[in-house]
This record gives structure tokens, sequence and C-alpha cells, in this order.
């Protein structure tokens, strides 16, 4: 027995000019290429916007002009005595070469096709004789319909006023703020949907399973991003041969650089991958200003915001400084005759090297040299796990909580109020959770000779029900 094909559900997204009728297309479909504009009617033709999920169609929406004419339209659909299932038919036959009623037609036709209302209204003004004029229009085509109220602006809220009217003349109402509404928000408002129409649910449910399911994929996706990008940072390091005359402070210093160089290029490729695994693709959306992301990975201020204490913040003067780890080894014949490595800036750093140095000149007295080399990394500070980490985890909820609807340079997800707090998310992590950090700190930093198959597997899944968290908060 054949199963039957998938029908793909539409939804024509309908409203007055200026409501944010493009802005919830844009925020439903993650689509952040659709022009959204404070200008009313910029929107003069429909479109259609299809979500597809592992190159499947899934269900589309539409983005349609506002009404212009909801009165006249209105007093036209009263006066109609024809076929009631016919209504949209016969308006657009009537209109459609009518300048007047352009809009009107262009709005009505995905609806006269067979797809269901989403009326959007702005929940930030009161209520008007053309909105009732438009609800009872929609009311008579007789659709599956659902009312959105799109709080636009937080000054002023007419929120049950709207919900009032609304139960007059839909099946269903929910409040959906096309700014803030995040992907599991969407998932909230599929749900909604499905009770619109009895014949819908069938598809709808599809819809929102595979919605579901790729919010798992994304997660471990991100998770994977994640661990990987950690591993990278945590086993890092440069190094230089130093000839008999270079400098080796002057090498310090330009290999410090291309250390913090090479870990910020890792991080942002990570941050590269969340962006687009969460389609913000076309934008580059700002960090807001209260965002610790906004400081660099070794400023001090980086390190106070995520929690250290004065006494951790002294242990990492060598990450502070920009020092991550001085190693100079003097090689004569394939031995090596010794091992520095500087753990802070100021204290460790100088010392470590002349002393390097110191050992060369002595050894020159006896043996031919085959040079020095010098390097910077990987970090031996378990600390810096923890500040990548947490980087890593505020990113992922400042693109997962970022609205593909909204245009302004702030972002959401994070709250301003909280912009000198510490927010450093593993200093929350239990003792068990910090063993775990541990261990994939030693396996992938060589901290240890035998690296733990399980340290990694381990961390990934920590990292995984860490992202969960962020999301269901």
């Amino acid at each position: 027995m054949k199963t039957p094909p998938f029908h793909i559900p539409e939804f024509a997204v309908l409203g007055h000019p200026n409501e944010g009728k493009s802005s919830v297309v844009s925020t439903l479909t993650e689509d952040d290429q659709i022009r959204v504009s404070p200008v009313p009617g910029e929107t003069t033709v429909s479109r259609t916007y299809t979500v597809e999920i592992d190159r499947e169609e899934i269900i589309r929406f539409v983005d349609t002009p506002g009404f212009q004419a909801p009165r006249q339209t209105l007093a036209w659909f009263r006066a109609y005595g024809g076929d009631s299932e016919k209504i949209l038919e016969h308006f657009i036959a009537t209109f459609q070469d009518d300048p007047f009623f352009a809009d009107e037609c262009e709005l009505m036709a995905p609806i006269a096709r067979g797809a269901g209302i989403i009326y959007v209204v702005n929940g930030s003004r009161p209520v008007r004789g053309d909105d009732i004029a438009e609800m009872e229009i929609l009311r008579l085509t007789g659709r599956p319909r659902m009312a959105i109220i799109n709080s636009k602006q937080m000054d002023k809220d007419y929120t049950r006023e709207w919900k009032l009217e609304f139960r007059k003349y839909f099946n269903s109402i929910r409040v959906f703020n096309s700014n803030t509404a995040d992907f599991k928000e969407r998932i909230r408002m599929l749900e909604s949907l499905k009770s619109i129409d009895q014949e819908w649910e069938d598809s709808l449910s599809k819809v929102i399973l595979a919605f579901k399911g790729e919010w798992k994929k994304r997660n471990r996706l991100a998770c994977a991003y994640i661990t990987l990008g950690l591993e990278k940072s945590l086993g890092f390091s440069v190094s230089e041969r130093l000839s008999i005359t270079a400098d080796p402070i002057r090498a310090r210093e330009r290999l410090n650089l291309s250390f913090q160089r090479g870990i910020r290029g890792i991080e942002q490729e990570m941050f590269a991958q969340i962006k687009f695994l969460f389609k913000h693709t076309l934008y580059d959306y700002p960090l807001p200003d209260y965002s610790l992301l906004q400081h660099d990975l070794f400023a001090k201020q980086t390190w106070e915001l995520l929690g250290l204490t004065q006494k951790q913040l002294a242990g990492a003067g060598a990450v502070l400084g920009g020092t991550m780890g001085i190693v100079m080894d003097t090689a004569a014949g394939g031995l090596t005759f010794g091992v520095f490595t500087a753990l802070g800036s100021i204290l460790g750093a100088g010392s470590a090297l002349w002393s390097g140095k110191k050992i060369v000149q002595k050894t020159n007295q006896t043996l031919q040299l085959g040079g020095d080399r010098l390097q910077v990394g990987p970090n031996e500070n378990l600390q810096f796990l923890y500040i990548l980490m947490d980087r890593a985890l505020i990113y992922y909820a400042h693109m997962m909580h970022r609205a593909h609807g909204r245009r302004d340079l702030a972002s959401a997800g994070l709250d301003p109020k909280a912009g000198k707090s510490k927010k450093g998310i593993s200093a929350g992590l239990s003792p068990g959770q910090r063993n775990i950090c541990n261990r994939f700190f030693k396996s992938v930093s060589g901290k240890t000779l035998i690296k733990g198959k399980k340290a990694i597997p381990e961390f990934a899944v920590l990292v995984e029900s860490l992202l969960e968290k962020i999301a269901n908060e």
C-alpha cells in the first residue's frame, strides 16, 4: 500500500501595513534575507517562502501586502449573495483589474488557493475600526485562521484588548514577538496552529516532528563544533627555530602574538559554524555592548567577568600577559639539554628565557649546537578551558536566541542588566562535571602520556547537556 503524498501546509500572513508581517515571516522561515522595513507598504506583491529540512519542503509561508481598503472590501463581502465557498474567487475576478483593490486581490490570492490564515497585529497599539473590518473579512472567507499579537514595542500593551476581539473571529490566538522568538518558540507556535482545523492536524504534526528532529540535529552539531574547537585550541602551539644571533625576547613576543592569533582564529571559525547552523547568513549581527564576547579572549576583564578569584587571576598571568607557556630546547646531536616553561608573564617568562640562553652559552664551550627552538603552547592552565568553553556557550546563546526578523543592532538572549555580573556558565559545574573537564583537558593538551578514550566523548555529552540547558532557560 502506497503512502499518500505529504500535504505541505501553507499559510498566508496577513494584516494591516507596518504591523510586522514580513518580520514574522522572516522569523518563522529563518530567512534573514526577507526585506523588513519600518516604512508602511513596502510589500506590494505576495511572496512564498518555503521551509526545508534535510532538503525536503516542510511548510510554506506567504508574505502579503497589507490591507488598504478593508471597509470597502467588507461592504462587498456583506453584499455578496453567491456561493460562500467561492467568495474569494468572485472578489478577485471582480476587482483584479481595479487599482483601488489591487492589494486586497493580491493578499487574498493565496487564501483562494487553499492557504490557512495567520493574521498579524501590533499589540502596542489599540484596536481600530479598520482592524474589525479586516477580521470580519477573514471570518467570512471560512478558512482556518490564527491571530498573532506581535508586540513591536513594550511601552504600551493592548494585548488583553486584542484577545477579547480575536476570540470573536479566530480559531487560535498566540502572542508571538518576531523580535525575540527563537527556534523553540516557532515549534510552540506550530503546536498552536494544529488547533485551527482538525483536517490540518496530521500534516502539522509531521511538520512539528521534523522541526524537533532538526533541533536535536543542530544541538548535536553545535556540540561537535564546540568540542572540536576546544580540542584544537588546547592542543595548539607555535614554535620557531632560533639562530645564534636571534633576539629571544623579540622571538617570544612574536610567538605570543602568533599564538593568540591562532587561538582567536580557531574560536572565530567555531563561532562562524554555530552562526551558520542557526542560518544567520546575511547580516553580521553585532554583539550587544553588555556581552562578555565584546572583550578580547586574552583580556583580563574577560577572566574577571567569568568569575575567576584573585588567586586564580594571579595564577593565570601567562594567559593574561600573553605568554602561553614558553619552552626552549637546546639541541645538539639529537640530545635535549633543557626544557624551560614560563608559567607567568612577569615572574616566569623572562627568567626562563634568559636561563635558556645561559645554558646555550655554557654548552657552546664543549658541544656543537644545532640551534634553539622556542615554542609557545599548548596552554597549561586548566582555567583556559573554562574560558574557551564559556565563550562558546555564550555565543551559542546569542545565535540561538537571535530572531531572524530582527533588524536592529542589539542582540537578544542575555539580560543587559547583568552586564557586569559574572556570567561564567562553567562556574556552576558540579565536581563530577569538573572532573570530566579535567580529563578532557589532560587528554587534548598532552598533559597525559596515555590519552583517555572516554575523555572526549564524555566531554561532548557534558557540552550537549549545557546547550540543552541554555535552550530551555
